[in-house]
């Protein structure tokens, strides 16, 4: 799975009506990887990690504790990407999602479920970036 091939999957899979903690999304983009290949659900854990990762910066976690921060960065993710892309440019458009707790946890589990849904098998699963808060050195740098 591409970068936009995730972006348009998250895009078709949010709500139109509030979903304030992301659970909406999570259940609509679960529903749909697990009618496909698992190879699917592995490239959508891979964009899903490098989108997290790419916000693992300091300008926008400093002052959060570490589940806070990647919570609040998944709200982001699940915000779609012209949002995201947005604040990625812009830094002060994370402020409300960090001041408000805006969260999107749900999102961070719907690789699994997908995955253990297709093999019947829990997943040890790694991808090649970490979406832990503050795994990213260089967005760290001189923290």
């Amino acid at each position: 799975m591409n970068e936009d091939v995730f972006w348009q999957l998250v895009e078709e899979c949010r709500s139109t009506t509030a979903d304030p903690e992301g659970e909406q999304l999570a259940a609509a983009l679960t529903a749909r990887l697990v009618n496909g290949p698992t190879s699917d659900v592995i490239g959508f854990a891979e964009q899903l990690s490098w989108a997290l990762y790419r916000l693992d910066r300091k300008e926008y976690g400093e002052g959060l504790s570490g589940d806070a921060f990647l919570y609040t960065r998944a709200a982001v993710v699940a915000a779609g990407r012209e949002e995201y892309e947005n604040v990625l440019r812009c830094p002060d458009r994370f402020v409300p999602y960090a001041s408000d707790l805006v969260w999107a946890e749900a999102l961070l589990y719907v690789p699994d479920k997908a995955y253990e849904h297709i093999t019947g098998e829990e997943w040890d699963r790694s991808t090649h970036y970490s979406y832990e808060s503050y795994s990213n050195t260089a967005g760290w740098a001189g923290a």
